[in-house]
């Protein structure tokens, strides 16, 4: 068979496909002719319609922010994620206020007093906790030191035991001065060591300058005498909340989060800037999404309007024309909406894009109309010739031009990521009624806006001499193409799916900024995975063996609640309280001190300091502490209350917690008090197991192992990791599997509408090319895949198909000189209105917008370039069809 045979092989039962086929065009004819004849009839039906349609969706159509709807609930993992929310739904739907402060007790109070704020305010939050602040945790804390630790912890509190009782029975800056003269008495008669006490008078010196300097700042007694138990809980503090979310809203909870930072704003320590609170948790994630998504919407949509009527009339040259095409978008966006409300019902927060997607094809349709019409306009000089040769010469392009689109769409239908294939349903929907409306009611915009006749010929003159350049010069150019298609299979196992979805958050943000300082930390951790095991045994036991495991940095479970070595440490405990605990006993309340009072203590303790300190360095804390006693004796009365509240604020307080902590009592499972215990035990003992990941965990590659590794011992896990992990497996397997479906469907479609398989591999071939350049290019750069521009690449399919079908179905009606065509400059101009619709995507400070943005204009210049070069190259190796095929 020579070429010419190849070139003219069709299908079978080509007879009836022809029959059909002329059918096709007789009807697309009549619509366009009765859109013309009754031009003004199809304009007010059709903006009856548009207001109509507006008007029908604004009452019906929704739009949910819950991502639970992203993906079909039968999943597996889907089902086990819900399953775990409902045994622990304390954990789900969070606002986290990460408090921090100068001093643990700050810290501690700003957050016990935002959690009776919050816990007050019934119309913003469901649940309100603090769960590191657990009075069991108080009681029981110094169980769970290490033996050498706590051993250290109570020696150094016995030695500070005269000390302490001046402090218990007179908590005001008159006891401590009284105590602080004991230290310079024992160093005058040479039996005191100063060493425990070194960063306790260093404390007492800071704050008392810092009194006198008129800025009195609170002494943290828990840092002085708590030792390890201090450190033990952490520079943070944490507040859980479950606020009432709003998921009719971009921010679901961003009522609840103005009123927390309200509240927050009035706590007494945030507004002296010695405690800041930070926002983070699930909620705010996804709210300061939106709002970063929005960020410079408004700007970028301005620019892209601008920008989009400046190629309209680079393509149409008339406002008779761009007014038509913009009025043809609207309405087909209308009855998308229509469609979506009446099919859907409420949008998910990918199927909401299917406006952008609708705008970035459909325009296609309605340029491509246009400029034909101008091309044809110019050759017969008659307006109804023109429409007549128009729907005769573009109508079938069009259609299977959405058909094929319509068809890659519709492929993400039947797959598991329910937000795609809603977006691919709309989407899908969609194409028809832009078809619909370019062929339905484009004519009778056009006609009833009379644009003026064409004075030169439509297509590009440069387009002409390209043409011959590519002629002759087709060999090395398609070889060029060959080589960048291999170097592109062969690279394409680099290709990265980043299935981190922090990864495409703007890590800028409040909630971001703290997730990150918090990452290691097992309440905030977004890593973790957690396990039901039958009871605390079976958990104890999977806890030994998945710590062994090499990406584990730990587990916890109801088990990491009770010490080990208690005997040992119960012993310590109870011999330090035999000892302290009179020291420590209550006495009734100190009498109320006044300036004068702390004016004769600070005297009276420099007395008994002053003769120790030619005994001590010049440069020995007490020295300064000496220097400090001087200059209270002066200052006015104001400067010493304010000194008396900065030494002795917190200290009461620490003294009960001193003496709680030493009334510790041994810990078994049934002690561990059943609020706390909920955290991990369910009422029918099964009992939670969370795994801490090491750090490695934070790259895709990383999580992968982890999650592959816990889950070879522990099959049902679940939590954070896994539903990360599973949820990447999920969109990679949705795509593949609608893009196989695409290809076959939109290949059948073609080799029935086009009647040839020649024509269709035509069309297929720099769909296939587009595809590996952009591939090359994101390999390249790089540029992964990820959660938000994977969804650029339906329209890939979209615009390439459209572009191809132009081409080849104009070259097999014998059109050989494509670039200097007028449907060369439509696909120009409807590819930079597409570029420009999308392009300020890739401006968005949003990293997953952006990248969208990016991959969009990657795939749309790979497109152009497989569109205008190497299907005229293509093409031009081939044997003109002869005679044309109209």
């Amino acid at each position: 068979m020579d070429q010419r045979e190849g070139s003219d092989y069709q299908v079978p039962l080509a007879l009836p496909i022809r029959l059909f086929h002329r059918m096709l065009i007789r009807v697309l004819n009549r619509l366009v002719d009765f859109s013309h004849r009754h031009a003004w009839s199809v304009l007010l039906g059709g903006i009856a319609l548009t207001i109509c349609a507006g008007w029908v969706a604004s009452f019906t159509l929704g739009v949910s922010t819950d991502t639970d709807l992203l993906f079909k609930a039968s999943l597996p993992w889907r089902q086990q994620a819900v399953e775990m929310n409902k045994d622990f739904p304390q954990f789900t739907n969070l606002l986290v206020a990460v408090v921090d402060a100068r001093i643990p007790e700050e810290a501690d109070a700003t957050a016990n007093q935002l959690l009776a704020r919050l816990s007050s305010d019934k119309v913003h939050f469901q649940t309100v906790r603090r769960p590191d602040a657990n009075p069991f945790l108080a009681k029981e804390g110094l169980l769970f030191l290490q033996p050498k630790q706590l051993s250290a912890l109570m020696d150094q509190t016995i030695d500070a035991q005269p000390f302490l009782g001046q402090l218990v029975a007179d908590p005001t800056a008159r006891g401590l001065f009284s105590a602080l003269s004991l230290l310079g008495m024992g160093v005058t008669r040479g039996d005191a060591d100063l060493s425990p006490y070194l960063a306790p008078i260093r404390g007492f010196h800071r704050a008392m300058a810092d009194a006198l300097d008129g800025h009195p700042r609170p002494l943290s007694w828990e840092t002085l005498l708590g030792g390890g138990l201090s450190e033990l809980a952490g520079p943070y503090r944490f507040v859980l909340a479950q606020p009432n979310q709003d998921f009719g809203s971009l921010q679901p909870g961003g009522a609840a989060t103005d009123a927390m930072r309200a509240v927050i704003a009035d706590l007494p320590f945030v507004k002296s800037g010695e405690a800041h609170v930070r926002i983070t948790g699930q909620v705010a994630l996804a709210d300061e999404e939106f709002s970063t998504v929005a960020e410079g919407a408004v700007e970028g949509l301005i620019g892209s309007l601008v920008l989009i009527t400046l190629w309209l009339f680079l393509a149409v040259r008339s406002w008779r024309l761009i007014l038509p095409i913009l009025m043809t978008l609207v309405l087909g966006l209308m009855m998308t909406v229509l469609f979506a409300a009446l099919a859907v019902g409420t949008l998910n927060l990918v199927s909401v894009g299917f406006g952008v997607l609708f705008v970035g094809i459909a325009v296609d349709f309605a340029i491509q109309f246009s400029v034909r019409y101008r091309e044809f306009r110019f050759e017969t000089g008659d307006p109804e010739l023109a429409m007549t040769e128009t729907a005769r010469r573009v109508g079938l392009q069009i259609l299977i031009a959405a058909l094929a689109t319509a068809a890659g769409f519709l492929a993400f239908v039947p797959t598991a990521f329910e937000g795609v294939a809603e977006l691919g349903l709309i989407a899908g929907a969609g194409m028809i009624m832009a078809f619909i409306c370019t062929l339905g009611f484009l004519p009778a915009a056009i006609t009833v806006f009379r644009p003026r006749g064409e004075a030169a010929e439509v297509g590009f003159a440069f387009g002409a001499r390209m043409d011959a350049e590519i002629v002759s010069w087709r060999k090395p150019v398609l070889i060029g193409f060959g080589v960048l298609a291999a170097a592109a299979v062969a690279v394409s196992p680099m290709l990265r799916f980043d299935s981190d979805p922090l990864d495409t958050k703007n890590p800028h943000t409040e909630a971001m900024r703290t997730l990150r300082d918090l990452i290691d930390n097992p309440l905030t951790n977004p890593y973790t995975i957690d396990i039901l095991a039958p009871n605390a045994a079976a958990a104890a036991t999977l806890s030994d063996k998945l710590d062994r495991l090499p990406s584990v940095a730990g587990t916890i479970s109801i088990n990491s609640f009770v010490p080990s070595d208690q005997q040992e440490k119960l012993a310590v405990i109870a011999d330090a309280n035999t000892i302290l605990a009179p020291t420590l006993a209550p006495h009734g309340a100190a009498a109320p001190i006044t300036a004068e009072q702390i004016r004769l203590a600070a005297k009276t303790a420099l007395a008994q300091i002053d003769p120790a300190l030619p005994k001590l360095p010049k440069d020995h804390p007490l020295a300064l502490l000496a220097g400090d006693l001087r200059r209270l004796q002066t200052a006015p009365d104001a400067v010493l209350i304010g000194a008396n509240t900065a030494l002795t604020e917190f200290l009461p307080a620490q003294m009960v917690h001193l003496r709680l902590a030493l009334d510790a009592e041994p810990i078994v499972l049934g002690s561990i008090p059943a609020d706390f215990a909920r955290d991990w035990l369910l009422p029918d003992g099964r009992a939670r197991v969370q795994v801490n990941p090491k750090s490695a965990a934070q790259s895709p590659a990383g999580l992968k192992a982890f999650v592959a590794q816990v889950t070879a011992v522990a099959p049902n896990a679940g939590g954070s990791a896994v539903t990360i992990a599973a949820t990447a497996d999920t969109i990679v397997g949705a795509f593949r599997q609608a893009a196989i479906y695409a290809v076959i469907a939109i290949a059948v479609l073609l080799l029935a509408l086009l009647r040839r398989l020649l024509d269709t591999v035509l069309v297929m071939a720099p769909l296939l090319m587009s595809a590996l350049l952009t591939l090359l290019i994101a390999v390249v750069l790089p540029l992964p895949l990820n959660f938000a521009n994977i969804i650029a690449l339906p329209l890939l399919l979209g615009v390439g198909v459209s572009f191809n079908i132009y081409f080849v179905m104009n070259w097999r009606s014998g059109q050989t000189h494509p670039l200097g065509s007028a449907t060369a400059r439509a696909i120009l101009f409807s590819a930079l209105t597409t570029a420009t619709a999308f392009g300020s995507l890739a401006l968005s400070a949003h990293p997953g917008t952006a990248s969208m943005g990016k991959l969009l204009l990657i795939s749309l210049g790979c497109t152009l370039l497989a569109s205008l070069v190497f299907i005229p190259a293509l093409l031009a190796s081939l044997t003109p069809p002869a005679g044309g095929d109209n």
